[in-house]
């Protein structure tokens, strides 16, 4: 035997004898987790510790239920203050999930070691150790982003890799001696902290919390614990430990706040963000392949790419396939490295399985590097009474939390449809924004279709908790939210409540909130809440026939506040800027479409649309509205077929003593969407086209943004047929002879009457 032999023995039997074993971990990193339970079997420890919240211990025998499946997270909130949460995720590739699996089959003790969520939700003071630890400036080799955050990758960066698990690989995993790499990792980890700024307060008091756990399982009588921890922390950590007076020194003072855990899904999406516990990863998909798929890696990778892009209806065969992994390959022979990574792999997908065409790139980073992948809690995990009675209703539903969006298109007409509506509106009067309201694709949808989309993010755990304040059901949260808007609201706040309380199905707090509301209505003298309130209850007043509603205490409010927005919108109009013009137009345009509304409901009015015809026919005619008001009052009495000189007063409006500005305004207002008016009134055309043509070059040149912001409402199909109706007037008017003789010209007119068998009446209409 060897001099170096026989030292490894003898380093190996001393390790044996330490009551403790670091294993420095790279926070969700496939290789990391493997060769970390191949260590495990080896040392066989009788105590797991885990870097993680020590007060969620007794939710770790979850980790081991068959329902639970990553990517998962640990939520950690505050009761009172729901918005006070952290997230702890993991993901079935990240070490440390790995390791309560592992524990939790062979009856291990299995505990985490970190700072309890109660500690690190609350604010620390300041201990007398603050001052002389503060981090301090780094010197010139630790330049760069904080490896404290992500080692690894800063050792991966340092060695030339561009993928913390390609270095790896080849440094790790490649070896052929099988002795495990931690020794190797702590001293490298030892290394580089002696290079970067002092650790933090924080920092501090997470490893002094750690060395205290680990002093805690001595005591119990553990003999052989594992130490699973960030490989960051592991110097700190590794026996035999510094005297405990210290660290209790450091953690004295520290306070606690009232806190619920529970599990919540996860997604791939979250994972590969920093902001959750841990160093984010960009490419948690890629992660879960190399986990997944230990043996021909490369090869099942790419057929997956080629799977997602056919059903793209992108054209790859299986001869792309093959030519691609023989590229990857390639490339990372010229680049010297072992085994092809995430770079290969995906350079040669650009090149070979989508033609060099980024876009295909980018979807298969969004779908497979990335990844889409939801977690799911077993069903027995404790959880806010609400969740699990949103839970309960979804599964009734068959509405599945999903992270891809997703459609619905839903028939009011059909039972399940209804009640999927039903719930669909309770979530967004809880603000929940999981499912929010879409465009359908479905033309000439009536009042029995509503299109809506969801998406699952795992940041909606965290409003849910925020939701429980007002009840324990989906129910009783959205009637204790609406009773919220009842006292506190504004008038269009109301209504708005109105309408999703009536969408909701919540029959009796729509009453008293109607009660409130015709209240506030006759309170309020602000005529531009009166506006605003008024569209909610127009567009409630269709839902009375398919949802079988009773709409006639919100059809009599509505007809109160039609009569006071006319009583008032003379003294509101007058004097305008342009930006609070702009805001009116919008409120007229919507007063007019919800008296639309209005009367086509039965048992309404019908003298309200004269009243509101009345109040803008006053409006038409002063001289102090703005130009952008006027046009757009004249262009609702010609719709509505109340005015009978529109086309003097387009003419008035653009002559020549009015200001440029002025005649931007009112072109905006009346045309604004008024495409088909253009293409069927050749007068109306003709003036318009008379006040462009007569702009001089600087006037053009000032108005012409204002123009086009009119002609841009149109679509190009209706910007084409009113070019060629221009060029047809104008080339008809250069091919009229001068010298037309009108006495032969009415003998052809006749010949025509008499094939076409019309008279000259007939002809005239």
């Amino acid at each position: 035997m060897t001099a170096g032999a026989a030292l490894e023995d003898n380093l190996a039997a001393a390790a044996a004898d330490v009551p403790v074993q670091v294993f420095g971990i790279r926070h969700h990193g496939p290789g990391s987790a493997r060769s970390l339970i191949a260590a495990l079997e080896e040392y066989q420890p009788d105590a797991v510790l885990i870097e993680g919240p020590a007060d969620a211990d007794p939710l770790l025998h979850w980790a081991n239920a068959e329902t639970m499946v990553p990517p998962l997270a640990l939520l950690a909130y505050a009761p009172e203050q729901p918005k006070v949460a952290a997230f702890w995720p993991y993901a079935v590739f990240s070490p440390e999930w790995q390791a309560m699996v592992w524990a939790l089959q062979r009856g291990i003790e299995v505990r985490f070691a970190d700072l309890p969520a109660s500690m690190v939700l609350a604010p620390q003071p300041k201990t007398i150790f603050d001052d002389d630890l503060e981090p301090q400036a780094a010197p010139a080799a630790a330049a760069g982003p904080d490896p404290s955050h992500d080692p690894l990758g800063a050792l991966a960066a340092a060695a030339g890799y561009d993928d913390p698990e390609r270095w790896w690989e080849d440094l790790v995993e490649s070896r052929l001696d099988g002795s495990s790499p931690f020794p190797l990792l702590i001293e490298a980890m030892a290394e580089l902290r002696r290079l970067v700024p002092r650790t933090g307060p924080r920092e501090l008091r997470r490893e002094a919390y750690m060395r205290q756990t680990i002093r805690a399982a001595r005591k119990r009588g553990r003999q052989r614990i594992a130490m699973v921890c960030g490989a960051w922390h592991a110097p700190e950590l590794t026996w035999p430990l510094p005297p405990a007076t210290r660290d209790t020194a450091i953690l004295r003072g520290s306070t606690r706040r009232k806190i619920t855990l529970t599990w919540v899904p996860w997604t791939h999406e979250r994972l590969a963000s920093a902001s959750g516990y841990g160093a984010g990863v960009t490419s948690p998909g890629w992660y879960h392949h190399l986990w997944t798929a230990p043996e021909q890696t490369i090869t099942r990778w790419l057929t997956k790419v080629a799977r997602s892009l056919r059903q793209r209806d992108l054209p790859v065969s299986s001869a792309h396939v093959i030519e691609a992994v023989r590229l990857a390959e390639t490339l990372a022979s010229l680049r010297g490295r072992p085994l092809a990574g995430l770079t290969e792999v995906t350079d040669a997908t650009r090149a070979v399985l989508c033609d060099g065409d980024e876009r295909a790139v980018g979807f298969v980073t969004e779908h497979l590097v990335v990844g889409q992948a939801l977690g799911t809690v077993d069903d027995r995990v404790p959880t806010v009474p609400l969740e699990a009675d949103l839970i309960k209703t979804c599964r009734t539903l068959r509405v599945r939390r999903e992270p891809d969006l997703r459609g619905w298109d839903l028939d009011l007409r059909r039972s399940v449809d209804r009640a999927r509506s039903q719930l669909f509106h309770r979530l967004r009067l809880l603000e929940l924004d999981w499912i929010v309201p879409a465009r359908s694709d479905i033309q000439s949808q009536g009042t029995f279709r509503e299109t809506w989309a969801s998406r699952w993010r795992p940041e909606y755990s965290v409003q849910l908790v925020q939701a429980s304040v007002w009840g324990t059901t989906v129910e009783a949260a959205a009637i204790a939210r609406i009773e919220e808007v009842e006292r506190d609201g504004t008038l269009p706040e109301l209504t708005r409540t109105v309408e999703r309380c009536l969408l909701a199905d919540l029959p009796e707090a729509l009453d008293r909130l109607l009660v409130t509301l015709a209240e506030r209505a006759a309170r309020d003298t602000d005529v531009m809440h009166l506006m605003d309130a008024l569209p909610p209850l127009a567009r409630a007043q269709r839902y009375g026939d398919v949802r079988q509603t009773e709409t006639s205490a919100l059809r009599k409010v509505a007809e109160t506040l039609v009569v006071r927005v006319c009583t008032g919108l003379p003294r509101a109009v007058g004097g305008l800027d342009t930006d609070s013009a702009t805001a009116m137009r919008r409120r007229i345009d919507q007063v007019s479409a919800s008296l639309s509304l209005l009367v086509d409901a039965p048992a309404t009015d019908p003298g309200l649309r004269a009243r509101w015809l009345a109040t803008l026919a006053q409006l038409a005619d002063r001289s102090d509205l703005h130009g952008l008001l006027l046009g757009r009052i004249v262009r609702l009495l010609l719709d509505a077929e109340a005015l009978t000189d529109v086309p003097l007063r387009v003419e008035r409006a653009l002559s020549h003593g009015v200001d440029a500005g002025a005649k931007a305004a009112w072109v905006e207002g009346f045309f604004a969407d008024g495409a088909l008016l253009l293409i069927h009134d050749p007068v109306l055309r003709g003036l318009l086209d008379t006040w462009v043509s007569e702009l001089r070059p600087e006037e053009f040149t000032d108005l012409l943004p204002l123009v086009r912001r009119t002609f841009g409402t149109f679509t190009p199909a209706e910007r084409r047929t009113i070019a060629g109706r221009l060029v047809a007037v104008g080339e008809a008017a250069e091919s009229a002879p001068e010298d037309l003789d009108p006495v032969r010209a009415a003998r052809a007119v006749a010949t025509v009457d008499l094939l076409l068998g019309v008279g000259s009446a007939e002809r005239r209409v």
